[in-house]
């Protein structure tokens, strides 16, 4: 069995999920008749506290989905300068909804109020319209975003009439981290984006919620991009159980990540950036004197251990269903003795 440590993507579906996926109630969701994504959806919207919700194939087709059902072609949006709206969505905001985007500068995925209120625009015949504003919580840089600056971003938006959308992709870690009521999150936006393959086990899919006028105009929207699936509550079912009982465990997770930054931190000129160790993220750097990227991710290979390269001169280690304290450990011990070898070879 390999050890993953590339994403919370890489979980597999659960033999509970596997089961549910099998025997699942199916209609033409596309005619609103498969009643298995039919309780997705009202779960989903109970759980986050909006009218309604929309069951979409993944989470970036969320976010553009959102996007395109707030805003105009020609607008601009505005959004953090780290966000996963901007940095992996291989521009689809231009593409798909002919808006621009522009970035204000977060500290962690914080929204600097002062900043951001400035970038709205006003009315002038140069300007393109201010038609969305975004955040992100769970943030991509691994750290959970305060409520109250949720809520501030939300009050100014409100105060200009800017709608706001929410990537949520991560919110129940989120929750977790802040020891919130997910509700709380959720309702800092018009709009929010959840993914179920996230660290929740689910194989596909993601629910977009909102107001019914909102997921109205977004269910059109969805058949638009060729998102207007069939026979989808085989997929829906996995959904159900990823929001039912695999939400509540992502606190595991999060302890995973802590014991795995104190593991790591035993092998030389290792730095774990603690200050983004809210979910289930470890960033950290590692001398290239010590160990050359393409050495330590060959040599972690050769023992059946999947991560990532660096970005932005850092490792990523993302701890998920799948990983085990014994396959930190494992990791760790496997780490050094790359290492060691490495240095006996130079």
């Amino acid at each position: 069995m390999w050890i993953d440590l590339r994403s919370d993507t890489v979980t597999q579906p659960t033999e509970g999920m596997r089961q549910a996926m099998a025997r699942a109630e199916v209609g033409d969701d596309v005619y609103g008749d498969d009643p298995t994504v039919n309780r997705l959806e009202l779960l989903a919207s109970e759980i986050l506290g909006k009218e309604a919700a929309l069951f979409v194939p993944s989470g970036t087709f969320g976010n553009q989905l959102a996007i395109m059902s707030h805003t105009q072609r020609g607008d601009e949006i505005l959004l953090g300068e780290e966000c996963h709206i901007l940095m992996h969505e291989v521009g689809g905001a231009a593409v798909l909804s002919g808006v621009q985007t522009r970035s204000f500068p977060t500290n962690m995925g914080r929204v600097h109020i002062n900043k951001l209120e400035r970038m709205i625009r006003g009315l002038d015949i140069h300007f393109p319209n201010t038609g969305l504003i975004c955040m992100e919580n769970a943030h991509s840089s691994g750290t959970a975003v305060p409520v109250e600056n949720m809520k501030a971003v939300y009050s100014l938006a409100k105060s200009k009439e800017v709608p706001v959308h929410i990537d949520g992709a991560r919110i129940f870690n989120a929750a977790v981290s802040l020891e919130v009521d997910v509700k709380e999150i959720a309702a800092c936006g018009d709009s929010v984006n959840v993914c179920l393959s996230k660290g929740l086990c689910a194989p596909v899919g993601s629910i977009l919620v909102g107001s019914y006028d909102f997921i109205l105009k977004a269910r059109k929207n969805r058949k638009l991009m060729g998102g207007g699936l069939r026979q989808a509550g085989i997929l829906a079912a996995a959904g159900i159980i990823a929001l039912t009982e695999m939400a509540s465990r992502l606190g595991e997770d999060h302890k995973n990540a802590r014991y795995l930054a104190d593991r790591l931190e035993e092998i030389e000129s290792c730095h774990v950036n603690r200050d983004r160790l809210d979910i289930n993220m470890v960033f950290f750097t590692l001398s290239e004197s010590v160990i050359s990227e393409s050495a330590l991710i060959t040599g972690l290979n050769s023992e059946k251990i999947r991560v990532n390269g660096q970005e932005d001169g850092e490792y990523r280690f993302v701890t998920n269903y799948g990983v085990s304290i014994e396959d930190i450990d494992k990791l760790v011990q496997t780490m050094k003795n790359i290492i060691v070898n490495y240095s006996l070879d130079r």
